[in-house]
Formats: structure tokens, sequence, C-alpha cells
């Protein structure tokens, strides 16, 4: 693997900046582009990468997905891989913002995939979302059978970046793996999650909204094991479009997390309850089998594990 290069996008973020330090760590060169958003402190993202900084293998380039000339502008050699890890997030914010959304996580994957065909890159990895199920009964969810019914923008924007990875794939032989994550927390999780939020929201004595009777349940995935998903992915060449689920295969409530939290803080929370939200799926559960069976992805952190390790990152770096 020593001497590949990679570009990264949304390298300077929760996700990507652990996948920058597995690639640097196995002999990576690597390209980040991050345009450092403003959805959440500039200041976050820069506590990230700073390691980063100092590594000889790193390169940073500070642009926005949309601007393609100044894409173009920027890079100097071919890659051997694209991770695209870069969008607008949140379900909630995309109901608030929907053509914004759309402009960078459509536009901006296109703008990518554009790039991939003229350089002749041949490996492009994408974060897709468990929220692309939408309201699905049927679970776990399998990514075969499915029938995609998106209920926010932002995962309908999903949706798009993989039918459009598909249309690339077959006309230009581009190999595109889509990787749908499921809710993934650990160090360095972005401040508007849940877990994060909450655990700021309890150290300074204030309520948290429940939403619903807090049944609502989540597939949590660790961090760590995420990453071993996309660089299995990044290797992955025994076919041209796969789609691919990378969770966890275990659910956790809404009152089992806030528990968790109250143990790992030693806090008791205070809880306001409050009606559904829109755009909230009830329930998320990732079928692992496929990304077992073709990138041999075995998640190894249990929830309450994964809880401890974000709690100890979160007090060291309030």
């Amino acid at each position: 693997m020593s001497g590949k290069h990679a570009l990264v996008t949304g390298g300077a973020g929760f996700i990507g900046s652990h996948l920058v330090d597995r690639l640097l760590g196995e002999g990576w060169r690597v390209t980040v582009v991050d345009n450092f958003d403003p959805f959440y402190a500039r200041s976050v993202k820069e506590g990230n990468i700073r390691s980063h900084r100092e590594h000889p293998n790193y390169h940073l380039i500070e642009c926005d997905l949309r601007d393609r000339d100044g894409l173009v502008a920027a890079f100097e050699s071919p890659f051997d891989c694209i991770v695209h890890l870069a969008a607008r997030a949140g379900v909630r914010p995309s109901i608030a913002d929907p053509v914004g959304y759309q402009s960078v996580n459509v536009t901006g994957t296109q703008n990518l995939l554009e790039l991939a065909k003229d350089w002749g890159c041949k490996q492009f990895v994408f974060a897709s979302s468990s929220s692309v199920y939408g309201i699905n009964p049927d679970v776990p969810w399998r990514e075969e059978g499915a029938v995609l019914q998106p209920i926010s923008p932002y995962a309908s924007t999903k949706v798009s970046g993989e039918l459009m990875g598909h249309v690339y794939s077959h006309l230009y032989r581009i190999r595109f793996v889509a990787l749908r994550f499921f809710t993934v927390i650990g160090p360095r999780q972005r401040p508007d999650l849940a877990l994060h939020k909450f655990a700021k929201m309890m150290l300074a004595g204030q309520k948290l909204p429940k939403f619903g009777d807090g049944e609502t349940s989540r597939d949590y995935t660790f961090v760590a094991d995420i990453v071993s998903g996309v660089c299995a992915a990044m290797e992955y060449d025994a076919s041209l479009y796969e789609v691919i689920n990378l969770g966890n295969h275990q659910t956790i409530t809404l009152n089992e997390m806030i528990g968790a939290l109250e143990l790992s803080l030693n806090r008791t929370a205070e809880l306001e309850s409050l009606p559904e939200q829109p755009g909230d799926v009830p329930r998320t559960w990732a079928d692992i089998s496929k990304a077992q069976r073709l990138l041999n992805y075995q998640p190894t952190t249990p929830f309450r594990a994964g809880v401890e390790h974000f709690v100890r990152w979160f007090l060291a770096n309030r």
C-alpha cells in the first residue's frame, strides 16, 4: 500500500480525520480537500488535523467542491483512489435548506466524478448514509432488498450520489463503492450529533430534548470500525459498482443511549419530552453480511465501549 496517493474530501471532519490518521500510518500520500464549512466551528476541524499538518505525506487544499475550476487548478498529481466524505450533513438542517444541500452534495459529487473521469482515477469510494432507507419496516436493512423512499432532502442527495456513481461506473469504468454509514460515534464526533450534544448539555445542567417516547433506535457504529470498512473499500476490486452497509448490526434506543451517557459522565440527565421530528426515522438497523462478504468487515467495538472512548475524548477537549 505504501506510496499510493489518496484524495480525501472532508478530511478535516470527524470520520475524515480518523481515515487520514490510518492512511498516513499505512504509508499513503494523502491530499485532503475541505472547505471548513461553518456548520460548526473551524477550530474543531483545526484540532482534528493538528498532527496531520506536520506529516510530510499530507497536503491540505481549502476549496469548495462546487468550484470545479478551483479544484482543477489546485491538484498537481493523479490519485489512486478518491474517498468522497465531504457533504452538508444532517437530516433536520436539510429540511431548512434543501437547495443548499442539493447544491453541495449533488453538484459537488458530480464535479468529483467528472474529475475522476478526466484524471483517469479508477477507484471512487462514496460516503452514503443509512438515511437513504427512509421508513422501511423490513429490518435489518439489506442493500439488495430495499426500495429506497428517503424522507429528507439530505437522504435524497445521498441516493442521487449513489445513482450518479452507477452512471460513471457504467460509462467510464470507474469502480464506485458507496458505503451506507450508520450512526457513527467516537472521538471527534461532530458537535451537532446527539451523543456529543447531549454530553455537552448534561455537563451544563441543561434539559435534554427527548423526541417521542425515547424508543427510537439507531445502529451506532464506532469510528475505527467505519474507517476499517472504508480502507477495505479503497482496495476492493471484485466488481465495478457496489452499495454496502457499514453498521454494527445492533440497535440502541434513545433511552439506552442517554443511560450510557449518564453512566460514563456520572450525571443524571434531566429530560424534556418533545414531539417526534419530521425527517427522523424511527429505527436504523444494518444487515452487514454483504460488508462481511466483500470487505471482510467486522465491527469490534461495542456501543458502551464506544461511548466510553467518546466521553474520554470529550472531557479532555471541552
